[in-house]
């Protein structure tokens, strides 16, 4: 669904004043680092700041030209990489993210399509069955829907849609054998 592009922000999920713990290299040596989630795909990512004057879920601009805290985006790196407080820190990152763009997300649910005969993009988010997605695809079909509060007005089966749109982002980050990538990028 996504296309692989640069990330242009990142919302800061750690901040290592003394570089990552697992770095083999002695603590002087270590460059400090930033561990953050990309806000279009939900790329983690080690950054090197520029200053320690970073917050931990502060929205930081990684893009091209000028960066105000960042220096450089260092490397991508996988949820294993991640630091116990990253790890802790994602969920609330993710849901951030997904409230702030609610109208990308509600265009899935007007959008999704079958990716085989016997699998729709629907069926991968957590508890939506053939059941459900018919009455998804339905309801749709009168109306496009307009929010997540108006899914879960005509859905009533569905009455934190955001909430299925997070677990499968998070399925999708911490599962390396995930097949199919709706919300990220491989």
């Amino acid at each position: 669904m996504k296309t692989e592009k640069k990330e242009v922000n990142a919302i800061v999920l750690d901040v290592l004043q003394k570089g990552h713990p697992d770095d083999p290299r002695p603590v002087f040596k270590r460059e400090p680092l930033v561990q953050a989630v990309g806000v279009a795909q939900f790329k983690l990512l080690e950054l090197v700041p520029k200053t320690l004057d970073i917050q931990i879920h502060e929205n930081v601009y990684i893009g091209d030209g000028e960066r105000e805290k960042i220096e450089r985006v260092k490397r991508r790196i996988s949820y294993d990489d991640l630091t116990q407080t990253a790890r802790l820190e994602l969920p609330f990152a993710v849901e951030r993210i997904v409230r702030e763009k609610e109208s990308e997300f509600v265009q899935f649910f007007n959008k999704s399509i079958s990716i085989s005969p016997k699998l729709h993009m629907l069926h991968l988010l957590p508890g939506i069955g053939k059941k459900l997605m018919w009455e998804i695809l339905g309801e749709r079909e009168k109306k496009p829907f307009e929010s997540f509060s108006d899914i879960s007005q005509r859905i009533k089966a569905i009455p934190h849609p955001e909430k299925m749109i997070i677990a499968r982002v998070m399925e999708e980050l911490q599962d390396p054998n995930v097949k199919y990538h709706l919300f990220t990028s491989r």
